[in-house]
């Protein structure tokens, strides 16, 4: 198969509040893709609303290179959708994305083009456990068991957004319209040949990670529910269950009724009992209630993202 066609590239690079990385890790791309001599190559930065000086650090960049493109929101819309923004404006055959923090090793992008000119469509990173802290360890392992059995969709444990992808796996992707997007759980659902690379994390250069552990929680409810309808089940299950136990001590009301039993009511056995229900109860509206949120927020039809600034000509 003739793959010297494959000889342009767009790197796509969301960006929040990373005003320490930006050079830096400008300059670690531009050494490690000049020596691949590619006919084509633009840095696509994506400012997700930073209230710092990222982007007139990336203007900056750009003012003195023409291959650095930028996008600006309006304000904060979150990393999946400043990710989603920069593949809609990825304009070469190849698509490398990766965050703005230096953690992704910018070496392995050589790696990746090369498997990408073999034949991969899709060229996904795999993160190793090895030197990661054990909250870290421990709530990734237990973040994507829990997606694998809720989903039809299988993710591997430590992927990670940093990724290559071929023009036409982009243009698939662009068909999804979804307003809640969760890409680590599409990218394996659509198909096409994809190989993996490992890579040992890097420490951060600089700045403060964006995720706390709320919003670990919420970007772990997102890919649950994007991925999978099965938590709406859990209501019917534990209904079932709890019919079944309704019934058993309905039994056993008449039995000791029947007989003439002396029963003593216990307040506490009754309050546990209501209190129990009653959290299940909540638990499943919730788990309703999110989804019931998705179909609202997708039957507005509002746009993903709105862009403020950009020198990017051609959408």
């Amino acid at each position: 198969m003739d793959h010297s066609f494959k000889s342009s590239l767009s790197v796509v690079i969301p960006t929040y509040n990373e005003e320490g990385n930006i050079e830096l890790l400008y300059t670690k791309l531009k050494e490690t893709i000049a020596p691949l001599r590619l006919e084509a190559v633009e840095f696509i930065f994506v400012d997700d609303g930073s209230q710092d000086q990222s982007l007139q650090i990336i203007k900056k960049l750009a003012a003195k290179d023409t291959q650095v493109k930028y996008l600006s929101f309006s304000r904060n819309f979150g990393h999946q959708l400043a990710l989603k923004a920069g593949l809609d404006h990825a304009k070469f055959q190849g698509v490398v994305s990766l965050d703005a923090d230096l953690q992704h090793p910018v070496e392995l992008i050589p790696e990746m083009i090369n498997k990408w000119k073999s034949g991969a469509d899709v060229v996904y990173s795999k993160r190793k456990d090895q030197g990661l802290p054990w909250f870290k360890r421990t709530s990734s392992k237990l973040f994507y068991r829990l997606v694998n059995s809720l989903s039809q969709v299988k993710l591997e444990d430590g992927v990670a957004d940093f990724r290559l992808l071929d023009q036409k796996v982009i243009i698939a992707l662009r068909e999804y319209k979804e307003s809640n997007l969760f890409i680590r759980g599409i990218i394996p659902s659509l198909g096409f040949k994809q190989e993996a690379i490992e890579y040992i994390p890097n420490e951060r250069f600089a700045g403060e990670t964006k995720y706390s552990f709320s919003k670990m929680i919420r970007f772990a409810l997102t890919g649950i529910t994007s991925l999978s309808a099965k938590p709406l089940y859990f209501s019917i299950y534990f209904g079932l269950f709890f019919a079944m136990l309704a019934f058993v001590y309905s039994i056993y009301a008449i039995y000791v009724f029947a007989f003439g039993y002396e029963t003593v009511p216990g307040w506490t056995s009754i309050i546990a009992s209501i209190l129990l229900i009653g959290g299940i109860q909540l638990i499943m509206i919730g788990i309703i209630g999110v989804y019931l949120g998705k179909v609202f927020a997708q039957s507005k039809q509002r746009p993903h993202y709105i862009v403020e600034e950009k020198n990017i000509l051609n959408d």
